[in-house]
């Protein structure tokens, strides 16, 4: 059995996250003991009355800039807590949020869903001073190019990509290794229940009960899809799944 991943969120606006991470599959993979996601407000980090987690940019410019202080100090705190049983607590990556880091994909979100403990800084405003990349983080990740008032939101969703992946987080493991991307294609399409609705009819092969004649159907469908819509996958190469398949295994 996978041991429960950790997680710990570095955020100046707590508040944000709090809706997405106590619903639906996330509240459940908590509640399974799957994973724990810890929220830090950034600003019980702060030194002054007013609780300043942001500055104007040195050289001047527009936006404010989050300081280095508030989360340097947070970061190190987590690193020097004494876990009763493992003793000193060790981190596999410290993530910083960011629109210039590595854009994410599947690839990624299943190698971080094979770590035990991870944690992740929420840039905001501007971004973050410098020098907290120089001294803690591991990986940057952008999930896309455009830009967001809030890496909370962008944390939200490399969080619910790598958590969904873990044993015991969906009441279907096959689910998650039938995803798009996982093969390095789109899902083909799917339909439930009425077989029939205004007209429209759910393909014959799907109600045939005919497996094999469904695989084929399915990967038939997946490879139109991924060529109408994104060409490019089917040049590319995939080997993500098989780095999830072995997170899989450690469930048994």
């Amino acid at each position: 059995m996978k041991e429960m991943m950790r997680i710990d969120i570095v955020t100046a606006f707590p508040n944000l996250l709090s809706g997405p991470l106590n619903e639906s599959m996330l509240k459940k993979a908590q509640e399974r003991n799957v994973a724990e996601i810890v929220v830090h407000d950034l600003r019980n980090y702060a030194h002054d009355k007013h609780r300043t987690v942001d500055d104007v940019p040195y050289g001047g410019g527009a936006g404010m800039v989050l300081k280095p202080e508030p989360i340097i100090e947070c970061v190190e705190n987590l690193f020097s807590v004494e876990d009763p049983v493992c003793g000193k607590r060790t981190y596999d990556d410290v993530v910083l949020m960011t629109a210039d880091g590595e854009t994410f994909n599947q690839s990624i979100a299943n190698d971080l869903s094979l770590k035990s403990n991870l944690i992740f800084i929420c840039g905001h405003y501007k971004g973050v001073d410098e020098r907290i990349r120089e001294r803690l983080v591991t990986k940057e990740i952008s999930i896309g190019d455009y830009v967001l008032t809030s890496g909370e939101i962008a944390a939200l969703v490399v969080v619910d990509a790598v958590v969904r992946l873990l044993p015991g987080a969906l009441g279907d493991s096959e689910s998650a290794l039938s995803d798009s991307f996982q093969a390095g294609l789109l899902d083909s399409p799917q339909y439930t229940r009425p077989a029939e609705f205004r007209g429209m009819k759910v393909p014959d092969v799907l109600l045939s009960g005919d497996h094999e004649e469904v695989r084929k159907w399915r990967e038939e469908k997946s490879l139109e899809r991924t060529a109408k819509r994104r060409p490019d996958l089917l040049a590319a190469s995939s080997t993500s799944r098989s780095g999830l398949e072995k997170n899989f295994r450690h469930e048994s």
